[in-house]
């Protein structure tokens, strides 16, 4: 049996877009690093570390060029921050998109997204065209918090509970979803039911499954 939710919460990263963390390896591969070396280096102090500092406007790209470069030497490479920067804005997943539009027919739509002061807008994109694309998807939303604009950023438990407060909606009559376990937590113990997001097809099935709506 299905629940019956007020709204459903959504990152945007890896989420509505192909996940970063395929670039990543496409870099690591060329450049000859360890498979997953960028990730290590941004789970090393997470709370405070270059990508930590990014996330909340703490520093521009040319200081996080110049700190993930020391964050990642001490770790035995030689990588640029700003290398990284050019990784971070995937490609839109359609099927997705065409979700939230489903979602938005059923109750109200938020997304909680980690970004950085770069590129055009949310999307973290330089090119013109694929940040008018991505715009018209953020345009969807009931409510969109970004943390390069508040400040904080996920797992803070307070970004969840500023997004339920703006949607006023129940945390327990909420799904969120997101491609890390780490940002599921805080909304799990809020009482929201959370689906850990694989890629397109997984994400669709799940939640097709927890909300019993027809997203295809």
């Amino acid at each position: 049996m299905t629940r019956t939710f007020q709204a459903i919460i959504w990152d945007f990263g890896g989420v509505f877009t192909s996940s970063p963390f395929e670039a990543f390896n496409r870099y690591e591969a060329a450049a000859g690093l360890p498979v997953d070396f960028i990730r290590t280096v941004n789970s090393v102090n997470p709370l405070e570390n270059a990508w930590a500092k990014l996330e909340q406007s703490h520093v521009d790209a040319d200081g996080f060029d110049e700190l993930f470069r020391i964050e990642a030497n001490a770790l035995g490479h030689d990588v640029r921050g700003r290398d990284i920067l050019g990784l971070l804005s995937g490609n839109l997943r359609p099927r997705v998109v065409h979700a939230l539009k489903v979602c938005k027919t059923k109750g109200k739509v938020g997304c909680i997204t980690n970004n950085a002061p770069i590129g055009k807008g949310a999307s973290m994109t330089q090119d013109d065209a694929k940040a008018k694309e991505i715009a018209a998807v953020f345009d969807q939303f009931d409510h969109l918090i970004e943390s390069s604009k508040l400040g904080i950023r996920k797992p803070d438990p307070r970004i969840y509970a500023l997004m339920c407060e703006a949607l006023d909606v129940d945390p327990k009559a909420c799904v969120y979803l997101d491609d890390l376990g780490i940002n599921l937590k805080p909304a799990r113990d809020m009482g929201m039911a959370t689906i850990k997001v694989t890629g397109e097809e997984q994400l669709i099935t799940d939640l097709e499954a927890l909300t019993g709506y027809a997203l295809r």
